[in-house]
């Protein structure tokens, strides 16, 4: 007799050809308008013309999580991204591409992005409830997917370009966001359902909820404040690293090939990392998971931004990768447990949202160091945010008690 497959198993897989049609189209649509328009700048414009309305749909969509089945605000998402994925390729069909329509559907499929991350994330509690599984390990779990498409993806991509073109190659990403849904839709109806007192209202009481949910995040609850910073700094940091620091040191050295050796790397100790909270965690307790993680990730960070030879790279990849799963997984367990249900929605979009944000910060501050100083200055600069927020991780008093808590202890 076949063996059933599990509600975590149908939650993973979803989540997992989710982002990887995420990181299929972040290489594809890039190379697709370079093709197209013939301009670097073009494909720049694109990627920034689509962050503020992912911004803003990832702070505003995140109340329509908390009243609205998440698993049908999840099925959404990824057809909203798919269907401005498949748009593109169509539109060049009948009257060809030019940079309006990228940044047209861009835009479109920003709305489909940030919501269906945190529509996916609110789903992860209900699903570790209904099988009765471990919240810790069901994260970890979801983070060494997540890594593991990091490590696959961009190749993938690469690979799909060179096999079937720019224009087979969105169709590829435009079906796996379809699959995606679809593999979501075999999870059972009650999880992600939403009670009868959150769902409904009027335009005010919405507004009213999104209120109440920022209060919680920014005033209310320091520990989410504090987790929210630190996850923002680790997210800025490693985009800095992988989109301007790493990529102009080896095209200055004559060895671009060598970049994909390095951020494969990097994947690989994410994989790891957080592969190795999911099988050992709980004997552990978190303050020293998050501590250790933190204070040799500096080690790994402090290695890459002195620029040394490839071999030393490639070693604190491997460390800052490993490191960074393993706070990632405790820092993905920690918001799992202590942000409330019926907040969860507003809080985690809201959350996203400013994460959302933190590549162009981090690539624009880089830029802006390697332009008016050097690519050693950005690297030094990169490290001392770093070394700043570890150290102010540790000794905040708000992340000290790592344990599981009730509700009533965390939000103040």
């Amino acid at each position: 007799m076949a063996k059933k497959i599990t509600t975590s198993t149908v939650f993973l897989t979803s989540y997992g050809l989710s982002m990887l049609g995420n990181s299929i189209a972040a290489v594809v649509l890039p190379l697709v308008v370079l093709l197209t328009t013939g301009s670097a700048l073009d494909a720049g414009l694109v990627a920034a013309a689509t962050v503020l309305p992912a911004v803003l749909a990832g702070v505003f969509m995140g109340g329509v999580v908390d009243r609205v089945h998440r698993r049908s605000v999840s099925i959404a998402a990824d057809l909203i991204s798919a269907a401005a994925i498949a748009a593109l390729p169509l539109v060049d069909q009948i009257c060809g591409l030019s940079l309006g329509w990228f940044v047209l559907f861009g835009i479109i499929g920003s709305f489909g992005d940030v919501p269906g991350l945190t529509a996916r994330e609110a789903l992860l509690p209900d699903v570790a409830r209904h099988e009765g599984r471990n919240v810790g390990r069901l994260v970890a779990l979801r983070e060494s997917t997540g890594a593991l498409v990091m490590l696959v993806g961009p190749a993938m991509a690469a690979g799909l370009v060179v096999i079937v073109g720019g224009s087979g190659a969105l169709w590829v990403t435009a079906g796996t966001s379809c699959l995606a849904a679809s593999v979501t839709l075999l999870l059972p109806r009650e999880v992600g359902k939403i009670s009868g007192e959150q769902r409904g209202g009027s335009p005010r009481e919405a507004l009213a909820h999104l209120r109440e949910g920022w209060s919680l995040l920014f005033r209310r609850s320091p520990f989410l404040l504090s987790t929210t910073i630190l996850n923002l700094a680790l997210v800025t940091v490693l985009t800095a690293i992988q989109g301007l620091l790493l990529p102009v040191y080896f095209t200055e050295q004559g060895q671009e090939a060598r970049l994909g050796l390095v951020l494969s790397a990097l994947a690989a100790g994410l994989l790891v990392g957080s592969a190795l909270y999911a099988a050992v965690g709980a004997s552990i307790s978190r303050r020293t998971w998050l501590v250790t993680g933190l204070l040799v990730s500096v080690a790994g960070i402090t290695t890459i931004c002195l620029l040394p030879p490839l071999w030393w790279i490639l070693g604190g990849a491997v460390v800052l990768g490993l490191t960074g799963g393993v706070v990632s997984t405790v820092i993905g367990v920690l918001m799992t447990e202590r942000i409330p249900d019926q907040l969860r929605g507003r809080v985690t979009g809201t959350q996203n949202a400013i994460v959302t944000a933190a590549p162009s910060l981090g690539v624009l501050g880089a830029a802006l160091a390697v332009e008016h100083a050097s690519l050693g200055t950005a690297g030094i600069l990169i490290l001392a945010v770093w070394v700043v927020t570890v150290v102010a991780a540790v000794l905040v008093p708000s992340l000290r008690d790592l344990e599981p808590q009730e509700l009533e202890t965390v939000v103040k």
